[in-house]
């Protein structure tokens, strides 16, 4: 049996899962036939990003995203498209919610096994500066959902 891991060994492979979306981004690219496509950009840092979501029905069929920034805007954007595919609005309004607790440094939201991948970036609740850049994604597709609406 493994010994519990230390806060140290989470945080490096939490470091570790955010260079690994950063550096080989799931969902990469531009959709064909999108119903909805937003572009934003995080004028305090340059981050940008374009984001196109297909619907079947209530439920993301597909969605993908281009644009450039720091490692954590674009990790944020790969674990965001991996999670939500095949989603309802419902599902989608719940883990978005979770995922703003978690970048708020909500301690209850690290627990939520929802977010996935998500938890790794747990840690950006302590650099202000850096949510923004964890959100622009999550904002990207909070436009996307209105646009459907």
């Amino acid at each position: 049996m493994s010994q519990p891991r230390s806060s140290a060994e989470i945080s490096a492979l939490y470091q570790e899962m955010i260079l690994d979306h950063y550096r080989r981004p799931r969902n990469k690219g531009v959709l064909e036939k999108a119903d909805a496509s937003v572009e934003m950009k995080n004028p305090l840092c340059g981050d940008e990003i374009a984001l196109q979501v297909q619907f079947s029905g209530d439920e993301i069929r597909d969605l993908k995203f281009s644009g450039r920034g720091c490692s954590i805007s674009q990790a944020s954007a790969s674990m965001m498209t991996q999670l939500l595919k095949g989603k309802s609005k419902e599902e989608i309004d719940a883990i978005r919610n979770q995922f703003r607790d978690l970048m708020l440094g909500v301690a209850s939201a690290e627990d939520e096994s929802r977010l996935g991948s998500l938890r790794a970036l747990s840690g950006v609740a302590r650099f202000p500066a850096r949510v923004k850049c964890a959100l622009l994604a999550w904002n990207a597709l909070e436009s996307a959902l209105a646009e459907r609406t």
